[in-house]
């Protein structure tokens, strides 16, 4: 990893810490493999408005068919003991209740509180700053999972791909550990062929893949599936600046979020993308329901907002009715936003919005619509 890997590292309390509530991933503020349900207690409890700091665990290293020792699994690819984060270690190491066979790989920080948040009101969340905590993210691909289950991996094992943090100029994740920030370019950066002198470079795009709010009654979900509650969505929309908004299924919203990456192309093909832990800031606000509607109409699941978009989202264990959920969602919410008709809002959604497949790995495919908010700035 060379001698800078370390100063690149955010362990548990180090480094910039944005907001006043901090809510760290030790394993009293977490779940792995299932998301918050009803019963679940609030670790943090906040007032509409606040903003809170969140440490986000990546599942990759910790996880039982990489031997569950981050510090070995990561060795292997040149990453020094104190490279690796102490909280994925202490949380590998604990007897946290999970069972591969039955939950999820996931790890998530959380459920958070937020006072006056009920059923039918909107939870808006903002993505206000997303460190990157490591240099070094996997992208893995595992039997029966993926796009192409069945074909990859082509040996008997698992795969998984260590992917770097490359600087092409000064940036300000460089800097991180001493709280200083400036401009630049950072990529990832991976090897062509495993044990090869050459590599393929991309871009970067932090983002939390899961983020979500608790659904009612009193049993958790399994983490892979994404739904009307959120959670595993895998938009790489949701970047520094962005917006999401949840229907709020129980009081207090109990809201969490996890699965960090700091890039993904639209599908996931492969099962994971660069996963790698993110500190994330974040501000939770509540929409009334009123609100909501006049705003929005009636969101049937997650909706995100960018600068040059809104996304309206659809999701089915079937591809062809997660792509007529989304356009239903658009259609939906254009009336509500424009005070189109559902005749010209289909007419425009086909003339000038792009439906993106959001994943295609997590058991319930999702798909995201990219309209343009630029459109409606005329008369």
């Amino acid at each position: 990893m060379g001698d800078g890997a370390t100063a690149g590292v955010l362990q548990p309390g180090s480094g910039p810490i944005r907001a006043s509530n901090y809510l760290p991933a030790e394993p009293g503020n977490v779940l792995w493999g299932r998301l918050p349900c009803a019963a679940d207690p609030a670790v943090l409890t906040v007032d509409p408005g606040d903003e809170v700091t969140i440490d986000t665990l990546s599942h990759e290293g910790v996880l039982e068919d990489q031997g569950r020792d981050p510090r070995a699994f990561f060795g292997r690819f040149g990453v020094a003991p104190d490279a690796v984060l102490a909280d994925a270690v202490t949380l590998a190491a604990s007897d946290f209740p999970r069972d591969p066979s039955v939950d999820g790989p996931h790890i998530v920080t959380g459920p958070i509180a937020v006072r006056g948040a009920r059923p039918g009101d909107l939870l808006r969340i903002t993505v206000l700053e997303l460190l990157r905590r490591v240099p070094y993210g996997i992208v893995s691909n595992r039997h029966g999972r993926g796009a192409l289950a069945g074909e990859y991996p082509r040996a008997a094992a698992n795969v998984s791909v260590f992917a770097g943090v490359e600087s092409t100029g000064e940036d300000r994740a460089a800097r991180e550990g001493s709280g200083e920030g400036s401009a630049g370019t950072v990529v990832g950066t991976m090897p062509r062929v495993a044990g090869g002198p050459h590599s393929v470079r991309f871009p970067l795009a932090p983002f939390l893949g899961i983020m979500g709010v608790a659904v009612a009654g009193n049993e958790r979900p399994h983490s892979v599936p994404p739904g009307a509650h959120g959670g595993n969505i895998d938009i790489n929309l949701l970047t520094e600046g962005s917006v999401l908004y949840l229907p709020v299924q129980v009081a207090g919203a109990l809201a969490y979020v996890g699965d960090p990456h700091f890039a993904q192309g639209d599908g996931e093909v492969a099962l994971t993308a660069m996963e790698a832990s993110l500190r994330a800031t974040l501000r939770f606000e509540v929409i009334d329901r009123a609100a909501a509607i006049e705003s929005f109409g009636e969101l049937a699941g997650p909706m995100a907002e960018t600068r040059d978009f809104l996304v309206p989202t659809g999701m089915d264990a079937d591809l062809d009715l997660a792509v007529q959920n989304c356009v239903r969602a658009a259609i939906a919410l254009l009336r509500a936003r424009y005070g189109m008709d559902a005749e010209h809002a289909y007419a425009y959604l086909s003339a000038a919005t792009d439906f993106n497949i959001s994943q295609v790995v997590d058991l319930v495919k999702g798909v995201h619509a990219r309209v343009r908010v630029a459109d409606f700035d005329g008369r």
